[in-house]
């Protein structure tokens, strides 16, 4: 008698991790550089260079303290991020698959929902425009937005690994954010301008009374990658071979070499002596790369564009309520400062603008393709059928694409993009309010002894988690009681 075959499931777990022992480091920190410079330029976002200059207006720099709590915060959720992908190979949308299979659809949403508004996109394509023809040139907003979208995939798809496209872009970039608004900082900034956004870094817990706490929430969510994006950070730690990354394929680009099959889970390693002293060196250097990079370096960038913003609205307010945020910024330093100074500024803040906006569009586009293509190869056996990069090009293709007419329609609809990113750090909130839980969870239960986290990283995650679930439920409930 035969048994039929049953038809294979729609939706799966992933299968069990292999075992395999942790490769040694072998390199220098600065030869494994990039993965964290690669989230500073998710984080140093339009979050930074508008929504955060928008809040300053509305609510002053006292609430500077906000935007420290949330990069602190994220610091510590990105290095669970890391100590999972370090000991496995893996990302933790496959640790997260494991606990539900039906994390793999929710996780797709967080991403659609969170991103699909090109809100950054659009932005920055107004700056290219601002910057290269000014704000009444030739051609429409989405016109520009479409051209930076084109850039975008020319960084992508040029080299014949992904990520290697992704770090040289977004490092250069984070290069010219850092140096130009330094120097921006430096020209327009007074004494007392410093000791306002001082006196706000420290007075932790001040809230003006017409704050309430979604937004408060939204403010904190958004200094930092927030929500998937802090995700993505296992994608570039894996594709620089760090870890057990080492031991799985890079992405490579369809478009220019051979693709091949590639694994639906990584590895655990044995708990040896070894072992755990590799690990032990392989989590030192992501502590290292997180706190130069991602808090260092976008506790400096933020605290940067809060000062500018502080400087600008000193001496003309309601700048920020004007269409163009980044412009609007851009017009009011040049009428600021003297004689030849005021244009070049103004050049040179338009320039920060749009590397700013644009690091993040390259980041974002990339991250969100992973992230969704890597969810249905592992967890969706009909997809199988194509290679996993295949799937990143056509959803990166089709996602650039979809974007680039949404901004045509709401440009067509005068739609700015300033609500958009309200939202996407709302929603990114609510994620992490969802993951970080379960991913400390997670490395506590299913890694190696010695990969676990310790005292002190359990209890700094333990409260970010506490944060982010009593606020989105707070929010949520703000929201409806209404």
């Amino acid at each position: 008698m035969i048994t039929p075959s049953l038809p294979e499931p729609f939706l799966t777990a992933p299968g069990n991790p292999e075992t395999a022992d942790l490769p040694e480091k072998k390199v220098s920190f600065w030869e494994l550089a990039g993965p964290g410079a690669i989230l500073v330029g998710l984080s140093i976002g339009a979050g930074e260079i508008m929504l955060w200059p928008y809040l300053i207006d509305r609510f002053g720099p006292g609430i500077a303290w906000a935007a420290g709590l949330g990069v602190f915060l994220q610091l510590w959720v990105n290095l669970e991020i890391a100590r999972y992908t370090v000991a496995t190979g893996e990302t933790v949308y496959t640790a997260l698959g494991r606990v539900t299979r039906w994390f793999g659809p929710v996780f797709i949403l967080f991403n659609v929902f969170g991103w699909i508004a090109p809100a950054w996109a659009m932005a920055s394509g107004l700056a290219l425009k601002t910057l290269l023809v000014g704000p009444d040139g030739w051609g429409s907003g989405a016109t520009w937005t479409a051209i930076t979208f084109a850039l975008v995939a020319l960084a992508l798809f040029g080299p014949r690994v992904v990520y290697s496209g992704v770090e040289k872009s977004v490092s250069f970039l984070v290069g010219v954010v850092s140096l130009g608004l330094l120097a921006v900082a430096l020209a327009v900034g007074r004494g007392e301008d410093w000791s306002a956004v001082g006196r706000g870094l420290v007075s932790f817990g001040h809230v003006p009374a017409d704050l309430d706490i979604k937004t408060l929430f939204i403010a904190i969510s958004a200094a930092g990658a927030a929500g998937t994006a802090n995700l993505f950070y296992g994608f570039y730690l894996r594709d620089k071979h760090i870890g057990m990354g080492a031991r799985l394929p890079e992405m490579r680009n369809p478009l220019r070499d051979r693709v091949e099959k590639e694994p639906t889970t990584g590895y655990l390693y044995p708990e040896t002596p070894e072992n755990a002293h590799r690990f032990r060196a392989w989590f030192r250097h992501v502590a290292t790369d997180q706190g130069l990079f991602f808090w260092g370096l976008n506790s400096f960038t933020i605290i940067l564009f809060i000062f500018v913003a502080t400087a600008i609205l000193r001496d003309t307010p309601e700048v920020m309520k004007q269409g163009q945020v980044i412009g609007a910024q851009a017009a009011a330093l040049g009428s600021a400062l003297p004689g030849m100074f005021g244009p070049f500024f103004r050049v040179l803040f338009l320039l920060v603008g749009f590397a700013t906006l644009f690091s993040t569009q390259i980041a974002l586009v990339d991250g969100v393709s992973r992230s969704i293509s890597e969810i249905l190869y592992v967890q969706f056996p009909q997809a199988r059928g194509w290679e996993h990069s295949r799937w990143y090009l056509a959803i990166a293709i089709t996602w650039m694409f979809c974007s680039a007419g949404l901004a045509a329609f709401l440009e067509a609809r005068g739609i700015t993009e300033m609500g958009f990113l309200f939202n996407a750090a709302y929603v990114g909130g609510i994620c992490m309010a969802v993951y970080t839980p379960v991913l400390l969870w997670v490395n506590h239960r299913r890694l190696p002894p010695s990969a676990r986290p310790g005292r002190l990283c359990t209890v700094m995650t333990t409260l970010a988690a506490l944060f982010y679930v009593t606020f989105a439920i707070g929010s949520i409930w703000w929201e409806i009681s209404g």
